[in-house]
């Protein structure tokens, strides 16, 4: 191979990405040492040191001195703040930590959904509702709807036993982001799952992300009267 042909850092950089994301390289797992990943593709020991450089700074691999270099158990995607596992916020807090599951179906995308992902026309998306609690109290309302063109996977997921937002940060870590923070009055059901006074103020987060051009994922997390959200993926 020439050096005209040779891959560039963010070439192996997107290799290897692909390659955690499509659990080639598993959560966990120990990367090839980079003097064989240099080998494989070609290129210098030293674009491969850069791109691994790039992909730790963006919490998908853990690289230790004389260890090696891991793909994280727990994939943190940095960017102005970091993505957390509900789970462990909560049990962080000194709380403990559960969950229930209100609905899974497969639904038709409304407009409002639509305008997130950036879609034409309406799509069907697999529709998660779930509630997040702290010490048997609501924690968080979670309104989630999940392309299952791009992330398959997680139909097969018992997702009344494994929140969709844990299974999320452990196995489709994103390359892009749009959050939003808002505020909306308790009504309804969502006043009722909170057990929010009804004209109470709630604060809210919507996020979504990509892999590439490709929707993941698209969420609104209601926190319950008394607590401040984190982003959530």
């Amino acid at each position: 191979m020439t050096l005209d042909t040779r891959l560039s850092w963010t070439d192996v950089r997107d290799q290897v990405r692909a390659r955690i994301l499509n659990r080639t390289y598993a959560p966990g797992d120990r990367l090839p040492r980079d003097e064989d990943i240099a080998q494989e593709l070609g290129c210098a020991r030293t674009t491969v040191h850069r791109a691994m450089q790039d992909l730790a700074l963006s919490g998908l691999v853990e690289r230790k001195r004389k260890g090696g270099t891991h793909v994280r158990a727990d994939p943190v995607t940095r960017a102005t703040f970091d993505i957390p596992i509900t789970r462990r916020e909560v049990e962080d807090r000194g709380a403990k930590y559960n969950y229930q599951l209100i609905s899974r179906e497969m639904e038709q995308t409304p407009r409002a959904v639509m305008a997130r992902f950036g879609l034409q026309a309406p799509a069907q998306m697999l529709r998660v509702r779930a509630l997040h609690l702290a010490d048997n109290r609501p924690y968080i309302l979670e309104d989630r709807w999940v392309d299952t063109t791009s992330t398959p996977e997680i139909l097969k997921v018992d997702l009344a036993q494994h929140s969709a937002n844990e299974w999320l940060v452990r196995n489709k870590p994103y390359s892009r982001v749009d959050v939003r923070f808002s505020a909306i009055t308790a009504e309804g059901t969502t006043a009722e799952y909170l057990a929010a006074p009804l004209g109470s103020a709630l604060f809210v987060i919507e996020r979504t992300t990509w892999i590439g051009a490709d929707p993941i994922t698209t969420v609104q997390s209601v926190a319950a009267p008394g607590y401040q959200l984190v982003a959530q993926s």
